[in-house]
């Protein structure tokens, strides 16, 4: 969404969806649809005679922030184009396409470079289109406003990227984003917390509940275990044991709770490193959820397996 400090009129809420298909703008807290009826910029493929099947040439590509000139621009013809032309005109062509890539502005060069390496550490990190567009936007954003200066193009792009998975529930982690961009993960923070301050970007709080089916996956555990996993998080969410603590510490420990009750055994090191936390974090949140939630008795009757 092009403004990012829009909120709910009916809750007050940020929580906002766009779905796209229907192009409503909807409220996730309390359901209002907030905005209806919005214009789709994307490809049309409507077919209004036949010879349009193979053609489809009545619309262009649509609007995205992955390139530096939103999709746009055009280039000066092709290399290949050349040959047909004489000498006169062939220097000529040369000249103007020399010309073109040279009057760009410095904006324009920076985006170039950035959302290369913007494209680079999504598919690296194998996240979905919608949220590299939306990193690609809050970069463009942050280049047009001037927050680029003084700050490394990558930490920017790598700042951008985490605000995105953060706006579109995408769980990952600081640890994933430092080893795709090569950035210390406090650098990367600094950038992300200066960039959504800047900008008025409202990031929701992490759930804990996101990282499981990552996590889950990454430890090969059963389906039970999982769903055990996510309602252990549910009780101490309720009872407010996820408040100021990260939550992949508390994800993962939730996980190594619901494996140890359900037989499934897993050293606290093997999940320390797929959360990217340390073992110490793992056996602190261990420790308050059996003793929070109760669930000694439960762990005891798995280790019995």
């Amino acid at each position: 969404m092009a403004d990012y400090v829009k909120k709910c009129p009916e809750c007050g809420g940020v929580n906002l969806f766009l779905n796209r298909e229907k192009g409503e703008i909807v409220c996730r807290d309390c359901g209002l649809v907030v905005e209806e009826k919005m214009v789709d910029f994307g490809q049309e493929w409507h077919e209004s005679e036949p010879e349009d099947a193979a053609k489809k040439r009545r619309t262009g590509a649509p609007m995205t922030y992955t390139q530096f000139d939103r999709g746009l621009g055009t280039e000066i013809g092709q290399r290949g184009d050349v040959y047909k032309l004489g000498d006169k005109n062939r220097s000529k062509f040369m000249r103007l396409r020399k010309w073109q890539s040279r009057i760009s502005t410095a904006i324009e060069r920076n985006l170039k470079l950035a959302l290369a390496e913007l494209k680079r550490v999504a598919s690296y990190l194998k996240l979905p289109s919608s949220v590299e567009e939306e990193a690609a936007r809050i970069y463009t954003l942050a280049v047009q406003r001037g927050l680029v200066r003084g700050r490394s193009m990558e930490s920017v792009v790598a700042g951008s990227l985490y605000a995105a998975c953060r706006r579109h529930e995408v769980p990952r982690t600081l640890d994933e984003l430092s080893e795709a961009s090569g950035i210390d993960k406090k650098e990367i923070g600094r950038t992300y917390r200066f960039v959504t301050r800047e900008l008025g970007i409202s990031i929701m709080p992490s759930n804990p509940i996101d990282y499981i089916a990552r996590f889950s996956s990454s430890l090969k555990l059963s389906p039970e275990t999982q769903s055990k996993s996510i309602k252990i998080l549910e009780r101490a969410q309720a009872q407010e044991l996820t408040s100021g603590r990260g939550p992949t510490g508390i994800a993962a420990a939730a996980l190594y709770v619901s494996a140890l009750i359900h037989g499934e055994k897993r050293t606290q090191r093997e999940v320390a490193d797929v959360a990217g936390v340390t073992e110490v974090t793992i056996r602190n949140r261990y420790k308050e959820l059996l003793e929070e939630l109760n669930l000694e008795k439960d762990v005891k009757k798995g280790k019995k397996k």
